[in-house]
Parts: C-alpha cells; structure tokens; sequence
C-alpha cells in the first residue's frame, strides 16, 4: 500500500510539473541571445552537488562553455529530485543526475530526454565494520541495508545479485552521510555508498564489497527538457564538446591540484577522500543505451516504471553524437 500510494503521489507531481511545462511558450528562439554581437546560448544547469558531476565543475572553471558560445548558469538545488523538477517546470534546461531520476521521469511522462552519459561505472559498493560477518551475496540475508532509494541504480543491482541466490535485504533509505552516521552507530548492518561516501567510509577504516556488482551499472546521466534540447540542438552539440574537454583532463590525472580544488570547491567533500576515490569516477559522453535499457527493465520489475521506454528515452538530436 505504502509503494502505491508513494507512486501515486510521484505520478500526481510528475503531471502538474508536466502541466506546468506545456504551458510554456515553446520559441524556436528559447535561450538565444546576442552578446557583442555574436549569438550565444544561455543554459541553466540545475545541479545537485556530488563530485560524480566534476566534469560540470571543470568545464565551467576552465571557461570551456564560454569558448563554445555558452552561457551557462548552475542553479544548485538539494538532491537530484529537485533538479529534475526544476528542468521539468522550466526554472532550469539541463540537469545531470542518477539515471534513474531521468528515466522514470521519461517512462511516467515528463517531457525530458536524456543527452549524454556523465561517467560509467557507478562506483557504489557495501561499506561495512570491519569486524562484520556480511562476505557474500547468501549472507544479505534479511540484513538492515542502507541506501538512498529503492529505485537507485546501485540498490537494484544488489538486490538483484542477492536475488539471484535466494535472498533479500531490508532497505534503509538513507543518503551517504546519514547512512555512514547509521553505520557507526550500528543501526545498519551495512551501507551502499558512492564516492566520496564511499571513500570518506574506508578511510574510516569500513570494509568495502561487492565492486564488481556496479562495475556494469551505467552511471549518471545528462538530462534536458525536450523543447529546449529540440530548440537548441546545435547548441548542445557544442555543450557536448565542452563537457567531453573537461572529461579529457580530468581522466588524464584525476588527483591533479587543479582538479582536486575544484571539487573541493563546488562540493565541499573532504580532500583526502577526493584524493583516494577521484580515480574511481570514469567521465564520458557516451550513453551506455544498452545498461540504460536494462535499469528500465528493472524498474518496470519493481513496479517503479509502467513500461520500457527503450531508445525513445534518448534524445535524437544527438543520435550520432552520443549515441
């Protein structure tokens, strides 16, 4: 009952944000304007901050938008609900976010399109005590596990893995730093965490496991809403390009001085567990359609989605480009 009346609730949101949308002006001119002459694109990027958007961070510092005619704001907001929202209702034109967030927002209606890939793999893995007895699949076993939704990627692949030999666990819906709070108290058993979390959680001197598992999970994603993708598509091939030259350097040294002080920067995560985990996060533009069209068909398992969206999920602007 709980699961469909949170469904219900999410599917009314998702209509008055979609509502709210329609009822846009759609301008074939939206987010052109002349500067000095020259016609240039402003984007507004609703972003919730996590060092898994570093190349965001990067281009922007670099003056890679700029130099690709972009004028590019970054609206920060709490969490990746909130930036689909805020693209959904028009306050913003891109977001980056899990891809989840985007696909089940595409697959119940909202009118977005995923753009390009943000990184791959997802780097989340099962922090837990050191002295804990958790080492394989089997011993998940009606454990208390901590994660940030039911519907995150990286809770469906374990719950999957844990499926596949018989089991199941308890989910807790915690975010990272509550979780690795739930940790230590010793109020879960265990904690699916991301980077930073998850390194700020081993150099606490947690076990991480099962790395493997998000090896082959298709990680963030870059998001806009359809009409202004559709109206500004030279644009955003630009925007590709600039984002794909901050993935170059950051993936050259990850833990470069330039690098790790912008993250610190814009996220506010310890420089030390930047340090330890920043090799961990694999930037590209490429969309892992493939991975992207299987966490749909887990969602539609979990009853999160009503049906596979498939390609269509996929913005045909940038067949070609990044896909």
């Amino acid at each position: 009952m709980e699961k469909k009346f949170i469904k219900l609730c999410g599917l009314v949101i998702f209509s008055l944000l979609v509502l709210a949308a329609c009822g846009q002006a759609e301008d074939s001119t939206e987010g052109q304007r002349e500067v000095g002459g020259d016609e240039r694109t402003r984007i507004v990027i609703a972003d919730a901050i996590t060092t898994h958007h570093l190349n965001l961070y990067v281009a922007y510092e670099l003056g890679f938008f700029e130099e690709a005619g972009l004028d590019v704001e970054i609206l920060t907001l709490d969490d990746n609900a909130a930036a689909r929202d805020a693209v959904v209702s028009g306050q913003a034109d891109i977001f980056w976010s899990c891809p989840t967030i985007a696909l089940a927002a595409i697959a119940n209606g909202a009118p977005l399109t995923t753009v390009a890939q943000v990184k791959t793999p997802c780097t989340s893995v099962l922090a837990v005590p050191a002295h804990s007895d958790i080492e394989s699949f089997a011993d998940l076993a009606g454990r208390q596990i901590g994660g940030i939704s039911p519907a995150c990627e990286a809770v469906l692949a374990l719950a999957v893995a844990a499926r596949n030999e018989g089991v199941s666990f308890n989910l807790e819906t915690l975010a990272g730093g509550p979780a690795i709070a739930a940790l230590e108290a010793g109020q879960i058993e265990g904690a699916l965490l991301e980077e930073p979390h998850a390194s700020i959680a081993e150099l606490a001197g947690f076990n991480l496991l099962f790395r493997d598992v998000s090896d082959a999970i298709p990680c963030r994603t870059i998001n806009g809403r359809n009409v202004f993708v559709e109206n500004n598509a030279e644009a955003m091939e630009r925007f590709v390009a600039a984002v794909d030259r901050a993935n170059a350097i950051i993936n050259e040294d990850p833990t470069a001085d330039e690098i790790v002080d912008i993250a610190v920067a814009h996220t506010g995560a310890p420089r030390d567990a930047v340090i330890h985990g920043n090799h961990r996060l694999i930037f590209h533009t490429d969309l892992a359609v493939d991975g992207l069209i299987l966490l749909a068909d887990e969602l539609v398992y979990i009853g999160n989605i009503p049906e596979n969206p498939g390609e269509a999920m996929f913005a045909e602007q940038l067949r070609g480009t990044t896909w």
